[in-house]
């Protein structure tokens, strides 16, 4: 979701006159697009500020800005010590950006962080920053209105707003017409996508079905679902329309329902069962990917053990998996103590980690023999001999390079795998 908020922020300077450059050295003007929802994530850009003051010694005109979560929830802990911070600007702000660029460069501090309730950026079209050219994203809506205990997102993007599904499928069919063979729809819960335009309401599954009819060479993927609203007819539509990835991510976060309450998911273990059996029985052969937090307020071993047991029992093909870190401002942060040991966390992530990595190879070791179908999507990055793509399940597959080239879909024949990667050959 960075991704598309940076290519929103580049159309909107591009229009008036900036254009980018991938050297800080030659840069006017650098902006930092950061994330709250992590706490390593943010002291990555403390480190980067550090990092980036040297820059403004040597160039005493260039202007530092910090965008996006971070910088909503911390603007005046960053106005007071960053003093190489120019310019503080939050996620529903990025069309201010060029008064408040004009702001600092006449030498004051420029902050807007004011949350909106309807800006979803619907009309720009963004700057694409990926170099394949084959695969982009796209946001669906901003915001998100489950508040669950440890996430701060509510607070630094704001409630819930859907774009307008016509603006969507149009920048779709733009970015096929234009050589993109794959769009990705984000949105902090894809599932809760809801466009009401007088008695005509647009949801998620019509919406995914509309990218899908676009064209049949054109692969359509999402992120994220959450798992108390994925619907049997979301799951219909993916099994209707071959060119709907066969991946879902579908984040866990815990597999004890006692955890699952505090963090106010919003169901039960029984009922995430239900829908990864729902998932399987309506789209065979699709893939499941999720996230898990180590030592969330008060998780005892028993609760992590019916983690591993959950992530068994589901058999993911990839996990992100961090250690609960406390959000300031946050349900948990307010009302729970964080009281299992940095140690005990940690070797409860470790434990997480080595049941994903059985998981990923048991998984990628499946395909062994098979014949699946990939999208190109550039030189592998150990190799320029090898290309490399993905299958529909999200499965990054690397194969001696042929006369094919990115944007092509290509058959391969799968010999060998590891946890992260398989490795074939093109199918006779």
């Amino acid at each position: 979701m960075n991704v598309a908020d940076s290519e929103v922020v580049m159309s909107v300077l591009k229009d008036e006159g900036f254009c980018y450059t991938g050297e800080p050295g030659n840069a006017d003007l650098i902006l930092i697009n950061t994330c709250s929802i992590r706490e390593n994530a943010e002291q990555k850009i403390w480190a980067r500020l550090k990092a980036l003051a040297y820059l403004k010694k040597k160039n005493k005109t260039l202007k530092i800005g910090l965008i996006g979560c971070m910088a909503e929830r911390l603007r005046e802990k960053v106005l007071e010590t960053e003093k190489v911070v120019d310019l503080v600007v939050g996620p529903d702000a990025y069309r201010s950006l060029p008064g408040l660029i004009a702001e600092a460069e006449s030498g004051h501090k420029a902050v807007n962080v004011i949350l909106s309730a309807e800006e979803t950026y619907a009309d720009i079209a963004p700057v694409r920053m990926d170099k394949n050219g084959v695969s982009a994203f796209i946001s669906i809506m901003r915001g998100c209105n489950n508040m669950c205990a440890y996430c701060v997102v509510p607070y630094v993007r704001g409630a819930e707003r859907s774009r307008d599904p016509e603006t969507i499928v149009n920048e779709a069919r733009a970015l096929f017409r234009a050589g993109y063979r794959e769009v990705t729809l984000l949105g902090q819960n894809v599932n809760s996508f809801r466009w009401k335009n007088g008695e005509k309401e647009i949801l998620f599954p019509d919406l995914l079905e509309a990218v899908a009819l676009i064209d049949p060479k054109l692969r359509v993927r999402f992120s994220t679902s959450h798992p108390k609203d994925i619907s049997d007819s979301l799951l219909m539509t993916i099994a209707k329309h071959q060119n709907i990835c066969r991946h879902i991510h579908l984040p866990a976060q815990s597999g004890s329902t006692r955890i699952l309450k505090l963090m106010n998911r919003g169901y039960t273990r029984e009922w995430y069962m239900d829908r990864i059996r729902a998932i399987k029985e309506m789209i065979p052969g699709c893939s499941v990917s999720t996230d898990m937090i180590a030592g969330f307020c008060t998780e005892t071993e028993d609760d992590h053990l019916e983690s591993l047991s959950l992530m068994e029992w589901a058999g993911y093909d990839f996990a992100y998996m961090f250690r609960y870190s406390e959000r300031p401002g946050t349900s948990a942060a307010r009302r729970l103590k964080d009281d299992v040991p940095e140690e005990v966390k940690l070797r409860r992530l470790n434990e997480i980690i080595a049941m994903q990595n059985r998981l990923s190879a048991a998984s990628k070791k499946q395909d062994i023999g098979k014949t699946v179908e990939v999208l190109i999507e550039g030189s592998s990055k150990r190799s320029a001999d090898h290309l490399s793509g993905r299958t529909s399940q999200n499965k990054v597959v690397v194969f001696p390079r042929g006369i094919n080239k990115p944007g092509e879909y290509v058959s391969v024949f799968i010999e060998k795998a590891t946890s992260a990667t398989l490795t074939g050959r093109l199918a006779e």
